[in-house]
C-alpha cells in the first residue's frame, strides 16, 4: 500500500510541475500580448482615433 501512495505522489508532483510550466508560459504570452495592446492603444490616442473600451 505503502508503495503505491509513493507512486501516486509521485505522479501527482509531475503533473503540478507540468501545469505550472504551462501556466507560466502562458502568463509570458498574456504579458507579450498585453503590452502590444497598450501599443496600439497609444497609436490609437495619438491619432485621435475612437475605439471600443473594453475595461
Amino acid at each position: 500500500m505503502t508503495l503505491l501512495k509513493w507512486e501516486d505522489y509521485e505522479l501527482t508532483r509531475h503533473e503540478l510541475e507540468e501545469a505550472d510550466r504551462l501556466c507560466h508560459g502562458n502568463w509570458i504570452e498574456i504579458q507579450k500580448l498585453y503590452a502590444y495592446i497598450d501599443e496600439l492603444r497609444a497609436i490609437l490616442d495619438k491619432n485621435n482615433i475612437d475605439y471600443p473600451k473594453a475595461w
